[in-house]
């Protein structure tokens, strides 16, 4: 599918803020509120667009503490096991595969540090994984909340 600057505008629109009228989206990018809603429309329908959802401030439920956690893991492990095994804990922010000496990081959000540790202990009982390497963050520095240019 073909996404011009126009497509990429409005994506970066509605990530910035999922609730946006077509209204004003096509204010800010020249169009009616009807094409716009076509291209959102047709965005959704290929796939471009997979869904809209409530970003919640982590410190206003009081899950300020965090950590990646590198996960070293049994020989045969897939991809897959990992992504259901993460599932499972719902400290689990994301979970990817990575290049490097570990085979997955894993980002975890607790209410504490007693809670993070907990989460890991249950991560680390996981029967593929051997081992594990963990960085507390002491700070956000910076966020983006999804792909796209700049809506500023």
């Amino acid at each position: 599918m073909q996404i011009d600057a126009v497509d990429q505008r409005i994506i970066a629109l509605l990530v910035a803020d999922a609730r946006a009228s077509y209204a004003d989206i096509g204010t800010r990018v020249s169009l009616s509120a009807p094409a716009v809603k076509r291209r959102v429309d047709r965005l959704r329908a290929t796939g471009v667009i997979r869904g809209f959802t409530a970003v919640v401030d982590p410190a206003a439920v009081g899950w300020t503490t965090e950590a990646f956690v590198e996960l070293f893991c049994a020989g045969r492990t897939t991809p897959a096991q990992i992504g259901v095994a993460a599932r499972r804990h719902p400290e689990v922010v994301g979970a990817y595969t990575v290049s490097g000496e570990a085979d997955a990081l894993v980002h975890l959000r607790a209410a504490d540090i007693a809670h993070l540790e907990a989460a890991l202990e249950r991560l680390r009982a996981e029967s593929f994984v051997t081992s594990t390497r963990s960085t507390i963050v002491l700070s956000r520095l910076a966020e983006s909340p999804g792909v796209g240019p700049s809506t500023r």
